[in-house]
């Protein structure tokens, strides 16, 4: 007798979730860009914003916001800032939502802008404000 659920004979129509690259099927080639790929291939170069970087050759704009970044980390005494965290620096630094995006993001995302002016929004009133960085212990 054979048992079904012992059957493990190979079923090439089986492919399960799993791509099989043989096929030709790019999974890439059907989502839309969102002018944030960096793939390199035929016909893709760094830019030379990115070269340089990644050359080690920062531009002043570069340094400030490194500079700003390890300031934050080492007066907050954390080793990686949120996402949140680093907005508040990049809004410290003076940068504002003044132009439209370049980025092709999911249309849920309303895009906004903001007089140049504007105040950073981060500021907090210290009695307010819970103690984010507390040490453990």
């Amino acid at each position: 007798m054979t048992n079904p659920e012992q059957n493990h004979e190979f079923d090439p129509t089986d492919t399960g979730s799993v791509v099989d690259r043989r096929t030709g099927v790019d999974r890439r080639a059907g989502e839309s860009g969102t002018n944030l790929e960096r793939r390199r291939g035929p016909g893709r170069r760094l830019t030379d914003w990115v070269r340089t970087a990644e050359e080690g050759e920062m531009t002043q704009e570069q340094q400030m916001f490194l500079h700003a970044i390890d300031t934050f980390k080492r007066v907050n005494e954390v080793s990686f800032p949120t996402w949140t965290d680093v907005l508040e620096v990049v809004r410290r630094l003076g940068y504002r939502k003044t132009m439209s995006s370049e980025l092709n993001l999911d249309s849920r995302i309303e895009d906004w802008q903001e007089p140049s002016d504007a105040s950073s929004g981060v500021d907090r009133d210290e009695e307010e404000a819970p103690n984010r960085y507390r040490k453990a212990g």
